[in-house]
C-alpha cells in the first residue's frame, strides 16, 4: 500500500508549529486549572534497545516529568497525550514510518483521558512503541540546485530514510542556491510518500532560486548608533562588500571580524526581510559595547619551577575606532631552583580593519629579563607587524622587529643586534580553547633574522601541533602534542641563550626539571639547535565537575639544527581536573621515566596542560 504522509505529521513547519501549540498547553493548563492533591506517577516507556529506544525516551514528555518530579495529574495527562506526535516524529526521523504507539494512562488510553477532568489522579504512564520495519530511500531528489552541489551522503536510493537527512538535503539545496548570491532561496514544496509494501520512501523537494542580489546598503540599527566605536568604524570592521554578489559567507564573516575587534561583547548582522532597488539585499548590523576596561591576572605552579604570576590590563577602545592598548606583566620563578626570578613587561595596540576588514596592524614593545640556570639574558625589543584573519580556523601575523639582547652564559658576556622578520600561521578548529574535547590546533613560525654590528645572522623556525579526539560522549579525551624547532645559520656560541631549545619542565616534559636537557651538561651546558618534544594524554571526565588524566611526555635536544646526535627524556603522571566556568583548574604529578628517577614534581595552573 502507498499513501502520502498525513499532512500534520509532515516534516518542516508543521511539526514545530503543532510542537509549539502543545508547549503552549503544558504551560497554560497548570495555570488555568486548580491545584489538585499530589499523586506519583511512574512511568515506564517499552520500545526494545539500542539508539532507537534511547532517542525515544529522550523525545517523551512523560519520560522527562518522571525526572523532574512533576506530581501534577494535568501535566502528567498533557504530556502523555502530546507523546503520541513527539514520539511519531522521532520515529519518522530514524526511518520507521508504520510504527504503533500506545500510552496508556492507568490501564486507559492516553487519548481518551480527559485533561480537565478536576479528580482527575495518574499513577501510571505505560508508554509502548512498535517500531515496525525501517524504510529506505526510493526516490530521494532536491531540484533545481546549482552545479556541482553535494547533498547528504545518506539521501540517495538505498540508503536509509528518515526526515533528519530529508531536511538537512533540502537545507543544503537552499544554501546551494544562498552561496550562489540568491538569498531569498526558499524550498517551494516537498511531496514525501511512504510505500508500505515496499518499505520505501519518496522525498522529493522543489526549491525556488529567487532572482541573484547583490549587498546593498549597510545600515546601523537604533543601539548600534549609539556605541562608542564610531559608525564608520562599525562599517569598516563588519567590511560587508556593498555591490558585490550576495553570500552568506560573508554575513557570517562581518559577524567574526567585528567579534574579533575586542570593543563589542555581541555583534549581529541581520539580511532584509524584502528585496531593494535592483536586486540589492541592505542588510544592518547590531553590535553591543563590551565594557572597555579589562583587569586580568593568572598563576601556575609546579614544585620545578617555582609559581609563575601574570596580570594584564586593557583598553578596548582608545579612540573611538575600535583600537585596543594592552599591558601584560609577568613575575616567574618565585620560590622554584630554576635560577633567579624572570621579569617580563609588554605593551601592544592594535589597529582592526587596516586597509582591509581582515587586517589589523599591531605595534609591540617588550622588555624581559631571563634568569635561568645556565644563563642571563636581558631583552628589549620593539616590532610593527599586521595580523591576517584569513578563515574562521586559518590566521596569519607578519611581524618586523628590532631586537637587542644580552646573554651571560658559559661563552662569556655577549651583546646581540638583530633585524627580525618574523611569519606566523595559525590553524584552530578545537571545540574550546580552554578545554578541547575534538579538533587540532596548529602553530608554525619562520622567523629569519639579521644580525648588526657584528651579529651573525640566520633562521629561527617552530611548530607546535596539537589533536584532539573525544570518545564514548566526549566522557574522555586522546590528546597529543607534537613541538618541533630549529635554528640554522650561527653557532651555538653565536646565538642568544633564549632562542635556544631546552627540554624539560611544564611545558615540554613534566616530572624532569626545568630546562635540564640541553647540550653539554653541569655549568657549561648550553641549549640546542634543534628540539622535539612529543606528549599524550588521556583524560576522563568524572561527573560534572571532577576530571582526571594520566600523561606521558618525552623531549629531545640536539646541538644541530638536522637532530642528529641528540638525547632523549621522557616523564610520566596523572593528574586531577576541577572543571570551572573559565576553564579546568588543573594539577598533574609526574615522575622521569630516564635518567635519575626518584623525584617527584608537580604543577598546578588553570586550563589543560596543552
Amino acid at each position: 500500500m502507498t499513501k502520502a504522509l498525513r499532512p500534520g505529521l509532515n516534516l518542516l513547519p508543521r511539526l514545530r508549529s503543532s510542537a509549539r501549540f502543545l508547549g503552549c498547553a503544558l504551560l497554560c493548563l497548570p495555570l488555568a486549572l486548580p491545584s489538585l492533591p499530589l499523586a506519583a506517577a511512574e512511568v515506564s516507556l517499552s520500545a526494545g534497545d539500542g539508539e532507537l529506544a534511547k532517542a525515544l525516551r529522550g523525545a517523551s514528555l512523560s519520560v522527562q516529568a518522571e525526572a523532574d518530579g512533576i506530581e501534577d495529574a494535568q501535566e502528567l495527562i498533557a504530556a502523555a497525550q502530546a507523546d503520541y506526535r513527539r514520539l511519531l516524529a522521532a520515529l519518522y526521523e530514524r526511518g520507521y514510518f508504520s510504527g504503533a504507539i500506545s500510552i496508556r494512562i492507568d490501564g486507559r488510553e492516553a487519548s481518551r483521558v480527559s485533561a480537565l477532568d478536576r479528580d482527575a489522579q495518574v499513577g501510571r504512564i505505560e508508554i509502548e512503541v512498535t517500531p515496525g520495519p525501517r524504510f529506505s530511500f526510493g526516490e530521494a531528489r532536491v531540484a533545481p540546485v546549482p552545479e556541482g552541489t553535494v547533498l547528504p551522503e545518506g539521501f540517495a536510493t538505498g540508503q536509509p530514510a528518515g526526515t533528519i537527512v530529508m531536511r538537512q538535503a533540502a537545507e543544503a539545496g537552499r544554501t546551494a542556491w544562498a552561496e550562489q548570491g540568491h538569498a531569498k532561496a526558499r524550498i517551494s514544496s516537498q511531496q514525501i510518500t511512504a510505500n508500505h509494501g515496499t518499505e520505501k520512501v519518496d522525498a522529493a523537494f522543489a526549491i525556488s532560486p529567487g532572482p541573484r542580489l547583490t549587498f546593498g546598503t549597510v545600515t546601523l540599527s537604533e543601539a548600534a548608533t549609539q556605541s562608542a566605536v564610531r559608525p564608520e568604524r562599525i562599517r569598516q570592521i563588519a567590511g560587508i562588500p556593498e555591490g558585490e554578489v550576495y553570500s552568506p559567507t560573508e554575513i557570517a564573516r562581518a559577524e567574526t571580524r567585528l567579534r574579533q575587534a575586542g570593543a563589542f561583547a555581541s555583534a549581529v548582522v541581520t539580511e532584509a526581510e524584502e528585496i531593494g532597488p535592483g536586486d540589492t539585499l541592505p542588510t544592518r548590523i547590531e553590535v553591543q559595547d563590551a565594557k572597555p576596561r579589562r583587569l586580568g591576572a593568572g598563576a601556575e605552579y609546579s614544585t620545578t619551577d617555582g609559581l609563575t604570576l601574570s596580570g594584564y590590563w586593557l583598553h578596548r577602545n582608545l579612540r573611538g575606532g575600535a583600537e585596543r592598548l594592552r599591558f601584560d606583566a609577568e613575575i616567574a620563578g618565585l620560590g622554584g631552583g630554576t635560577g633567579g626570578i624572570d621579569y617580563a613587561l609588554s605593551t601592544s595596540y592594535t589597529y582592526p580593519a587596516f586597509r582591509n576588514p581582515d587586517r589589523s596592524l599591531v605595534f609591540g614593545l617588550n622588555l624581559a629579563r631571563e634568569d635561568e640556570p645556565n644563563y642571563i639574558s636581558d631583552i628589549a625589543e620593539v616590532n610593527v607587524g599586521v595580523d591576517r584573519y584569513i578563515t574562521e580556523t586559518l590566521s596569519a601575523d607578519y611581524d618586523l622587529g628590532l631586537r637587542i639582547s644580552q646573554t651571560e652564559d658559559a661563552s662569556g658576556t655577549r651583546d646581540f643586534t638583530h633585524l627580525t622578520l618574523s611569519t606566523g600561521l595559525t590553524w584552530d578548529n578545537r571545540d574550546d580553547g580552554t578545554n578541547p574535547t575534538d579538533g587540532a590546533y596548529a602553530e608554525v613560525e619562520l622567523m629569519p633574522f639579521a644580525g648588526l654590528s657584528g651579529t651573525a645572522s640566520g633562521l629561527r623556525a617552530s611548530a607546535d601541533l596539537r589533536g584532539y579526539r573525544g570518545f564514548a560522549d566526549d566522557r574522555f579525551v586522546l590528546a597529543g602534542r607534537l613541538q618541533l624547532g630549529m635554528l640554522a645559520g650561527p653557532s651555538i656560541a653565536e646565538t642568544p641563550a633564549d632562542w635556544l631549545f631546552w627540554s624539560g619542565g611544564g611545558d615540554s616534559v613534566r616530572g624532569q626539571g626545568y630546562q635540564s636537557l640541553g647540550v653539554g651538561s653541569g655549568p657549561t651546558a648550553t641549549g640546542g639547535r634543534g628540539f622535539a618534544a612529543i606528549s599524550t594524554e588521556l583524560r576522563a571526565r568524572i561527573g560534572e565537575s571532577w576530571g582526571a588524566a594520566a600523561f606521558v611526555d618525552y623531549g629531545y635536544v640536539s646541538a644541530d639544527p638536522d637532530l642528529s646526535g641528540g638525547e632523549w627524556q621522557g616523564g610520566a603522571g596523572l593528574g586531577i581536573r576541577y572543571y570551572t566556568s573559565i576553564g579546568p583548574i588543573r594539577a598533574d604529578i609526574a615522575v622521569p621515566v630516564t635518567g635519575a628517577t626518584d623525584s617527584v614534581s608537580v604543577y598546578v595552573g588553570i586550563g589543560q596542560s596543552f
